[in-house]
């Protein structure tokens, strides 16, 4: 990873390959090192920032693979040694697209096959999630050369099929996911109101479903001041169907029959719901081409290229946080929790008291508070403050271990929705590729990128509706 990092130092070569062998020993493993070294990251949260670091990094040097300009520094790098040529045809563009993220996806496989079935950090394997950070950085960037000796062909079958069907996918889940995370949200609040009749959860509540719905409301005027006018057919219908969808779906949360099989439903979720379908909309109209005059954003005057690069990096960051929050939150699709705690005796259906002997003081300790949470006498988050307590969660790196009772995430899931990123990334900078372009490639400014996100905001619609519907067609399913 360092030595990507190091490409502005190309232009010295002797310099450039020199900071890169040292750059390459401290980047993501530098990463994890200063965040358990910082009391507020714990070792789960360290691991999670640098895979995303390196989905990030991954992306970015897709998008500069789109144009002879990478090459010709790798070039440089060897001094112009090596003649980078891939079976006589081009190396950029959208073949090198591929080859860079298929490297990475394939990294993420792997890694999801090895960690099957892990529990908690106990488990040696684990190690290979939160460790190794030098040797996982070296294999990456060993896939990566190596993908340049596997035949084009390939890289075309996979990304015209394979790569496409993952990208669908990731948005798929990734709409999903965000249902269930305003459901989430609201049903967290209304809780933390009935428990405590706390006035600051339910300002808090009354207040972000205000300001979403004001959002928007906001947004949806703004598109149809700018990107709406006379002849810009495709934009007023994104706008008015979303328009006219938002306000069907609130009318929905909060009708009567809907209240009655489900009665946290209600206006908080349709507003999150809301404010992230119009804000689809709007980035579809507004990262359009411009050859029917509809998009302003691209005739506004000021620097094009920081534009393009600014609005490069800005989407790589958000697919990097939005895979992220996927992948942990993935535990929501399986029905599985890490910190779910099992009954005694449940494999067997035998007594629950202890038969076996415990091999350690600490063990001892476990197993009497395993029994209390059985018995009903100790909460059963005590599980998790006994780990804390025994060792101080130590990882044996000086930071503090918190997955010791139980992962926060399924790792395998983890690796998977990280492998779905990449063919996300890649179909979303290869459509519609310019090979006339000599400078920096705009992301996502195609029709084809506009119709994914306009669509992906149509299918989120009907996923929202479909959980408040779902309970009234089939309660028996959803009952309470």
């Amino acid at each position: 990873m360092g030595a990507l990092l190091s490409l502005p130092l190309l232009a010295i070569p002797s310099l450039g390959t020199l900071m890169s062998f040292g750059a390459s020993c401290c980047g993501a493993a530098a990463c994890s090192a200063i965040c358990n070294r910082c009391g507020v990251f714990k070792s789960s949260m360290a691991t999670r920032i640098a895979y995303a670091f390196l989905l990030l990094i991954n992306s970015i040097v897709s998008w500069l693979m789109l144009t002879p300009w990478a090459l010709k520094k790798l070039e440089h790098l060897t001094l112009d040694y090596v003649n980078i040529s891939c079976q006589g045809k081009q190396c950029y563009g959208y073949v090198a697209v591929q080859r860079v993220n298929f490297a990475l996806g394939l990294f993420h496989l792997i890694l999801s096959i090895l960690l099957l079935g892990v529990k908690s950090s106990r488990d040696g394997r684990a190690s290979l999630q939160n460790g190794y950070w030098g040797p996982k950085v070296i294999v990456w960037l060993a896939f990566v050369v190596l993908t340049f000796f596997i035949p084009e062909t390939f890289f075309q079958i996979w990304g015209q099929y394979i790569a496409l069907a993952g990208a669908m996918l990731f948005v798929l889940l990734g709409l999903i996911l965000l249902v269930d995370l305003a459901h989430t949200w609201a049903e967290y609040c209304l809780e933390k109101i009935e428990d405590h009749d706390s006035r600051g959860w339910r300002v808090l509540l009354i207040g972000s479903t205000l300001g979403m719905f004001t959002a928007s409301f906001a947004m949806t005027i703004i598109m149809y001041i700018f990107f709406a006018k006379s002849g810009c057919a495709m934009n007023q219908a994104a706008i008015t169907i979303n328009l006219i969808v938002l306000l069907l779906i609130t009318t929905i949360s909060v009708h009567p029959t809907v209240q009655e099989y489900n009665p946290k439903a209600g206006l908080a979720q349709a507003a999150m719901v809301s404010v992230y379908c119009t804000y689809l909309t709007m980035s579809a109209v507004s990262m359009e081409p411009d050859d029917r005059h509809c998009n302003p954003l691209i005739r506004a005057k000021g620097t094009r290229t920081a534009s393009i690069v600014l609005g490069a990096i800005v989407t790589m960051l958000t697919i990097a946080y939005t895979t992220t929050r996927a992948a942990t939150q993935g535990i929501a699709l399986n029905g599985n929790s890490s910190h779910a705690y099992s009954k005694l005796g449940d494999d067997d259906g035998e007594h629950g008291l202890v038969d076996q002997q415990p091999n350690s003081r600490r063990e001892m300790r476990a197993e009497a508070l395993r029994a209390a949470v059985e018995a009903g006498s100790l909460p059963a988050n005590a599980l998790d403050d006994s780990d804390d307590d025994d060792d101080d969660s130590d990882d044996g790196r000086g930071g503090k271990d918190d997955e010791r009772g139980g992962t926060q995430y399924n790792y395998s899931l983890f690796h998977v929705i990280f492998l779905l990123a990449t063919t996300w990334v890649a179909t979303l900078l290869t459509q519609n590729i310019d090979y006339e372009a000599t400078g920096v490639a705009a992301v996502g400014r195609t029709y084809w990128a506009s119709w994914v996100k306009i669509v992906s905001a149509w299918v989120c619609y009907a996923i929202y509706s479909w959980s408040l519907l779902a309970p009234v067609f089939m309660p028996g399913r959803f009952g309470n």
